[in-house]
C-alpha cells in the first residue's frame, strides 16, 4: 500500500505517518526501487498502535520511552506495565473531570429557565462600578 492508502485506512495523515517514522514511533517503512514507501499490514498495526497511544494521552516522549523499553526485551515488561497503569490513572482523572463538567452543564440546562435566566437578568440590571 502507498502512503495515501495507509493514511485513509488508519485515519492518520500522511504527514503524521512520515513524522512518526522520522522520530522512530514506527519502524522504518520498506521502500520500492524508486524510494517510495510501501506499507504492509504490520506497518498499519504500528501506525494504529501509535495513534491509539497518542489518543490515550501518552506524550511523544512517553511513547518513545515505552518503545525503547519494548526494544530492550521482556525484562522491561514491569516498567512498561507501570507506564500504562500511570496513563490509565491520568485518563480516569480526565474522565472524572469531564463527567463532572457534563453533569454541571446538564443541571444548568435542565434548570435554565428557573435559575439561570433570573440570575442573568439581575446581572444585566447592575450598574458597572465607576472608577
Amino acid at each position: 500500500m502507498n502512503i495515501k492508502k495507509i493514511s485513509e485506512i488508519s485515519g492518520v495523515s500522511a504527514d503524521t505517518i512520515r513524522y512518526y517514522e522520522k522520530i522512530g514511533l514506527i519502524p522504518p517503512v520498506k521502500r520500492n526501487k524508486n524510494g517510495v514507501r510501501t506499507f504492509d499490514e504490520e506497518d498499519l498495526k504500528w501506525i494504529k498502535f501509535t495513534r491509539q497511544m497518542r489518543n490515550a494521552g501518552l506524550s511523544i516522549e512517553g511513547l518513545t520511552h515505552y518503545l525503547a523499553l519494548f526494544s530492550e526485551g521482556p525484562q522491561t515488561v514491569p516498567e512498561r506495565k507501570q507506564l500504562l497503569a500511570e496513563q490509565i490513572a491520568v485518563l480516569r482523572e480526565k474522565i472524572n473531570d469531564m463527567t463532572e463538567a457534563v453533569e454541571r452543564l446538564e443541571y444548568k440546562l435542565d434548570h435554565y429557565d428557573e435559575h439561570i435566566l433570573p440570575t442573568e437578568e439581575r446581572l444585566r440590571q447592575r450598574k458597572p462600578v465607576k472608577k
